[in-house]
């Protein structure tokens, strides 16, 4: 099954589970991204063609039919949907649990909350859990190159990117056999054979600018026996001292900003001004970046000035 089309019937099945009343065809056709929005036959094969594929694989569609309407509605009800309690044992969890975490950074979950907002912008109210829950990030892998190193992993394929050590200015192109990617202390890391320096080396996500670029063909890169990548990644000069960054928040906006921050003072101008905790500078420039012009870094420097820097890289 290709991913557009994986896509789209997560967003059906997304868009049926939020809604609190029966939808019909055409409010459906609005909602979720994937369908054809001109041809009215293409859209009726591809529908229908869809509500066969989910119940195939058992998720009920309910057909549910108003006196009062013209259309028949559709929705899935979530008693008949969601599975009984089940009893995992601890290991057993941990996996699932690892899986899912990998899982939720993909751009589905993006994908399919977009799928949300365009219910709630159509006027159809939306059960808030549905939303919140099963597609919150529960890991934070904000950082761009994530996807195409994950995907080079999978792969087994050499990948080629643009670092920036730690406390240097200086970036540097790496060709890299990708061995790993490791989550430690919120910080993503990757773990393989650093060709240019012909040793193995760990690299901090969070430093590497620009796109990450995939070199010759898959099933080249093979991950040495016993390697342990998590001492790979266990640097001693890692620092988990927390620091406090002045951040201008816009008023209205920024909801998550402000539900984190540790205070938020009521400001003038159109402006409020928050102070949020961070240990890394990079990694809060990641996120304060992607809110583009709602957010303004006032201080420390060095997170002021990583936030610049990204911001000029995608300018680039």
């Amino acid at each position: 099954m290709s991913r557009r089309k994986t896509e789209r019937l997560l967003n059906l099945v997304i868009c049926l589970l939020a809604t609190r009343r029966p939808l019909s065809a055409e409010q459906i056709r609005q909602a979720v991204p994937g369908y054809d929005r001109d041809g009215d036959e293409a859209f009726q094969r591809m529908f229908e063609r869809d509500k066969n594929e989910l119940r195939e694989i058992g998720i009920p569609i309910d057909v549910v039919r108003d006196p009062w309407e013209d259309e028949p509605g559709y929705r899935i009800q979530r008693e008949s949907y969601e599975l009984p309690e089940i009893t995992l044992e601890p290991d057993e969890a941990a996996v699932l649990g690892l899986a899912a975490q990998v899982w939720q950074r993909a751009s589905l979950a993006e994908a399919a909350s977009g799928a949300l907002l365009k219910l709630r912008a159509g006027g159809v109210a939306t059960d808030q859990p549905v939303g919140t829950g099963a597609l919150e990030l529960r890991v934070d892998t904000r950082d761009p190159a994530f996807p195409a190193l994950w995907e080079a992993v999978r792969d087994r394929r050499v990948v080629r990117f643009d670092y920036r050590g730690a406390g240097s200015e200086s970036v540097r192109a790496r060709t890299v056999e990708p061995w790993g990617v490791v989550s430690r202390r919120g910080r993503w890391y990757l773990a393989g054979f650093d060709r240019d320096r012909q040793a193995p080396r760990a690299f901090r996500l969070s430093r590497i600018t620009g796109q990450v670029a995939h070199v010759g063909k898959p099933g080249v890169v093979r991950v040495p026996e016993g390697v342990d990548l998590r001492a790979m990644v266990g640097f001693p000069d890692e620092t988990t001292d927390e620091r406090v960054a002045v951040v201008r928040v816009r008023q209205g906006a920024c909801e998550g900003v402000r539900q984190l921050a540790r205070a938020v003072h009521p400001g003038v101008d159109g402006w409020d001004e928050a102070e949020l905790t961070f240990s890394d500078p990079e990694r809060l420039a990641g996120w304060m970046a992607s809110l583009g012009g709602d957010v303004e870094v006032v201080e420390p420097p060095d997170a002021r000035e990583a936030v610049i820097r990204r911001l000029k890289g995608a300018m680039a």
